[in-house]
């Protein structure tokens, strides 16, 4: 830690003017400020990027159970990440099997190793780990375990090896000692004799006859907390480190999407299930398996015990979410099966049993056979998760949420608002938690920086007295340093409203570097390194200094104000062949801006997207690919800030419908009108802003093949007018105040500080005068900063982005203090 102080010249000294404060700081100590949550901030996590399996379930062996089948993903088999292997002149087959010799019900394949191998040859299977391979520290422990039997009557002497690509041994190995044919499980340890990311895993058989296997684990004994089927130490701690106040799991889309019914028979085993908290507890070799949404096999090592101990483990309250039966994420079914909606019920008040039932129950007593005879302090549970139908969502959350209280009346049933900040879905379902007296609705949204930043008074008009918010998903979307800023100038905003936002969580928490479905990412991974992202440094920054209430402040100073939207038109669609045809820009009088009707070609434009296949069919132009996304091209460059843009679009084939933009910059930067846009559901006004997008305006609507249709889009300044085919489908305005400055101030009731919270998203430093109202305090703060470049970004190989501590000196009741360019400061000042 390094001593700053405040410059002042001696008196009498010749010196430079001292710069006029741009900003003022004004805290009104007096005022009592609201009290703040003692989990404002957690974490929610879901397995998506390979989240658990491959990342914070610290299993090593992929595909352990042989379970991974192309339902789980087009390139998987019960052999993916397996490969037969030899030594010595070992010979046999290796075959995934499916048949009634079977672990069990729920472990439905194994691995068949027929073995002819004559003298001292083995013959069996090598695994390829995760990422690169099975990551080994040098003198750590390794716990090997596998469910086998054999036909031979003498047994079979089973070699466990690890070693590297090329066969060179990296421990001494194991050897057990397979008897009967009965399903067994055996156990040994490994010690590793030097460090690699790229391990393999061998597990071969001597002699002859039939060998199966199923269940081959390989767990570091160096796991969180030193735990048996435990959690990834370093991502652990990771997450720890947060203090988050909450765990949000599983999901998510892991939730509501998929079938709803059970893992066995009656279902035929479906694999493409919702998460179903009773398929992941119990031995974990009785466990489930499924197919993720996000496309690849989910083994529910980590299940809902696991997540629940390690939210007791890091002193964060669990939040389970359950299916309400209505799926979403572009899903959009509700389940109309009542003897099946009876059962998740019982289901949810059996989890609440699971939790915090006594040893004597039955769900109770599941707990205590893990392990756990001490209940979980569970508290509120979420049911439903981005639900895009709001009526029929709402009916089935009123039944959770009847049951629930009535057998569990301390436990809060939070309800939701769909998956986007705005728009028919979420209106709706805000109207009916506000009028059944919800105690709390989750929202959800990603969005661009410009966002963030111009909503940071999103909450100030929110009703005190309504349900409160928790926001269980949000993030900007890119993981550099701008991103970061964006957040913690609109999280100054979450917590000036504290008393409406009770809990909050960036999302996703976690991604396997080489395995991403989704970005931005909060804590990036391969098999044995992570790294924090710029989004994990400013999060960990406010989540170790929430205070315990608010002190009231506000700040005067320069804004950025709307302009007029402005720029070149464009075309473009999304895995849909389309025709446009008549495109006009006309001024309000009728004046001609620019005029196309492709009869002389389409020179007049040009491709943004370089996507696509565009040409003049007809005298109309055509985007004939249905595979390509995005296909943008431009033309025009209208500077005008009051025009109408008229043309004729219809659809040939594809998934969805028309993409017309306006107030074109580049491909980064623009808006356009989606019509049938997710998976032609949905439209939607969506506003670019350096790549990165959010809906402006949304609703149903679908475009039907083969119509032609009139689309106009009016543009008066920053206010635009939406008509398709002649009638007015919507309108909106774009007249929001970019705030790149903001603040809020808490106080810590233990330390006696208050905490001067400053977001500077902006590329000049911010002179400001910050006035404490009258408090007396002492002259040196405790200052954190996180700034630099704001393209920047932490990676595998640099983490430029970090806090810096320091003392300041100079402070006083009113004083100067010059925040950096593109940062963020904490100042912990100490009252006297």
């Amino acid at each position: 830690m390094v001593a700053v102080t405040l410059t002042t010249a001696a008196p009498g000294a010749a010196r430079e003017p001292a710069p006029q404060p741009e900003y003022t700081v004004t805290v009104d100590p007096a005022v009592p400020g609201v009290a703040i949550n003692d989990a404002h901030y957690g974490v929610f996590f879901e397995d998506i990027n390979y989240a658990a399996d491959g990342g914070l379930y610290a299993e090593l062996v992929r595909n352990r159970s042989f379970e991974f089948l192309p339902s789980d993903h087009s390139s998987f088999t019960g052999m993916t990440a397996w490969t037969p292997s030899a030594t010595d002149g070992g010979a046999g087959t290796a075959t995934t099997v499916n048949d009634a010799l079977r672990l069990n019900d729920r472990n439905r394949t194994y691995l068949r190793l027929d073995l002819t191998n004559s003298g001292g040859g083995r013959f069996g299977v090598t695994n390829a780990g995760w990422n690169k391979g099975v990551a080994l520290t040098a003198g750590a422990r390794y716990d090997f375990s596998v469910w086998a039997r054999t036909g031979a009557p003498r047994g079979t002497a089973l070699s466990v090896t690890l070693h590297d690509a090329a066969g060179e041994p990296l421990a001494a190995p194991l050897t057990v000692i397979v008897r009967g044919d009965k399903w067994t499980q055996y156990k040994g340890t490994l010690r590793a004799a030097r460090t690699t990311d790229a391990a393999r895993l061998s597990v071969r058989g001597s002699g002859t006859g039939t060998l199966r296997l199923d269940m081959v684990s390989l767990f570091p004994r160096d796991t969180f907390r030193g735990r048996p089927n435990g959690l990834r130490r370093d991502l652990a701690e990771k997450i720890a480190a947060l203090k988050p106040g909450f765990v949000r799991f599983p999901g998510g889309c892991l939730v509501n999407t998929n079938s709803m019914a059970g893992y066995d028979a009656a279902s035929n085993w479906e694999r493409a299930r919702s998460y179903q908290w009773k398929d992941t507890v119990g031995p974990i070799e009785t466990r489930a398996t499924n197919a993720n949404f996000w496309g690849y096999n989910q083994s529910y090592g980590l299940g809902y015990f696991e997540y629940f101990q390690f939210a007791e483990d890091i002193g964060a309250m669990p939040l389970p979410v359950l299916p309400a039966l209505v799926t979403g994420c572009g899903q959009n079914r509700a389940t109309n099966d009542e003897a099946l909606l009876r059962r998740h019920i019982q289901d949810a008040l059996d989890l609440i049993e699971f939790a915090t039932g006594p040893t004597t129950s039955t769900w109770g007593a599941v707990r205590a056979s893990m392990g756990h005879p001490e209940p979980f302090r569970l508290t509120h549970v979420a049911v439903g998760n981005e639900e895009n139908l709001p009526d029929a969502y709402f009916a089935h959350f009123q039944r959770f949420r009847a049951a629930i209280e009535a057998a569990h009346p301390q436990i809060t049933v939070i309800g939701n608002s769909g998956p986007d900040d705005q728009g028919a879905t979420f209106d709706r379902l805000w109207e009916l938690n506000r009028a059944a007296g919800v105690e709390m609705v989750d929202e959800h949204y990603y969005n661009s920086p410009a966002w963030f930043l111009q909503n940071n008074t999103r909450y100030d008009s929110y009703d005190r007295n309504g349900p409160k918010v928790f926001l269980g998903e949000y993030a900007s979307q890119d993981n550099k340093l701008f991103n970061a800023l964006a957040e913690a100038s609109y999280m100054t905003g979450l917590e000036r409203n504290a008393d409406v936002v009770r809990m909050a969580a960036y999302a996703p928490l976690l991604a396997n570097i080489d395995h991403v479905q989704w970005r931005p990412d909060m804590i990036w991974f391969d098999n044995d390194e992570s790294w924090g992202s710029t989004s994990y440094q400013v999060q960990k920054l406010f989540m170790n200094n929430v205070g315990d209430r608010t002190v009231p402040s506000r700040v005067t100073g320069p804004t950025a104000q709307p302009t007029a939207i402005t720029g070149a038109i464009g075309l473009s669609t999304w895995a849909t062949s389309a025709t446009y045809d008549d495109v006009r820009v006309t001024a309000p009088d009728g004046t001609v801006l620019f005029a196309d009707d492709f009869s002389a070609g389409a020179g007049a434009w040009t491709p943004l997207a370089n996507r696509g296949s565009w040409s003049v069919v007809d005298g109309a132009y055509v985007q004939s690919d249905t595979g390509a996304q995005d296909t943008l091209v431009k033309a025009a460059n209208v500077s005008a800030g009051d025009y109408d843009l008229t043309l004729t679009a219809r659809k040939n084939a594809g998934a969805e419908g028309f993409l017309i933009a306006f107030g074109v910059k580049d491909s980064g930067n623009f808006y356009w009108w989606n019509l049938g846009g997710w998976n032609n559901t949905q439209g939607a006004v969506e506003k670019a802003t350096g790549g990165a997008k959010e809906t402006l305006l949304a609703k149903p609507n679908s475009i039907t093949t083969g119509t032609t249709y009139d689309i106009r889009i009016q543009v008066r300044g920053t206010k635009v007018t939406l008509l398709l085919n002649g009638q007015v489908w919507g309108s909106f305005t774009d007249d929001r105040v970019t705030r790149p400055f903001t603040q809020v101030v808490t106080r810590d009731d233990a330390t006696g500080e208050l905490i001067v919270k400053v977001v500077n998203a902006q590329d000049k430093p911010a002179v400001t005068r910050v006035d404490l109202g009258g408090l007396a305090v002492a002259d040196t703060a405790r200052a954190t900063v996180i700034s630099g470049d704001p393209g920047e970004a932490n990676t595998r190989t640099a983490e430029p982005i970090q806090p810096v501590t320091s003392d300041l000196r100079g402070i006083s009741g009113d004083f100067v203090h010059t925040f950096p360019a593109n940062s963020v400061t904490f100042l912990r000042i100490r009252t006297k």
